[in-house]
Formats: C-alpha cells, structure tokens, sequence
C-alpha cells in the first residue's frame, strides 16, 4: 500500500454555518463547497489548506453518526483520511497486518470518492479513512 497524502481532516460540528465564518474568514482558507450525503446523514463543506483540506462534518439526522459522535465527545477532530491508489488492496493489507476494519469493502463518500474506514481500536485511537482519488 502507498499513501498519496493526507487528504483530509474531518472536524465534527453541529453547525457549518456556525463554523464557515472562522475556516472561511478568519484563517482564510478557500472554501471548495459543501455537499449532503444521505447514505452518511451528514452535510460536508471543504476548505483547502495547501494540498489537503479540512471537512466540516454536520449531522443532518438525530441517528447519524456524526449525531453520536458530537453527544459523545462533543465538537472536533473526526478523523483522518489518507488516500491511497488501490483502496481494495489498501484494506486486504491493512487487514492481513490485523487492522480491525469499520469497512471491508468500499462505499462512497462526499464527492463520490470511494472510502473505508479503519477502526480506532486498531489505530491508537484515530478514526482512519481511506480514500481512493481518480
């Protein structure tokens, strides 16, 4: 497996729009949209920072699991999302390495890209994602 980069950091949020004026104005970073994913009951916005980009995350259903996320831990990092070239064989490797995984096989995120996540007991506490970018 090779990771490309990190492509994102995901920051839980109840509101984007509470929160676009401070990633937007006051840190100025370029604000690159804003999508909803039903699959995921959550609403994103992207703002660049250099090659990678930090996601707003904000639930759009009381049982998504950015809902869960926030009542647990309240407000902040999500996860981290790497992008790798071959997302199936990323996750055959992680798993051999005995990675536990969320996703054992891809489903699509913001942006259509195509994403798994690796679960935190397996990665010192991190929610990982990993993205496949065509």
């Amino acid at each position: 497996m090779k990771i490309g980069r990190l492509s994102h950091v995901g920051v839980a949020v109840e509101s984007i729009e509470a929160h676009a004026p401070l990633y937007g104005g006051t840190l100025a970073l370029e604000m690159l949209g804003t999508e909803v994913v039903p699959s995921q009951k959550v609403k994103v916005a992207f703002f660049k920072v250099g090659e990678t980009r930090v996601e707003l995350l904000e639930p759009t259903s009381p049982d998504s699991p950015i809902r869960s996320f926030l009542d647990k831990k309240g407000p902040g990092v999500h996860h981290l999302a790497y992008e790798v070239d071959d997302l199936e064989a990323a996750l055959s490797e992680v798993k051999a390495g005995g990675v536990r995984l969320i996703d054992e096989k891809p489903r699509i995120g913001a942006g259509g890209i195509r994403i798994a996540f690796l679960h935190p007991q397996s990665t010192g506490g991190v929610l990982t994602e990993l993205c496949e970018r065509h």
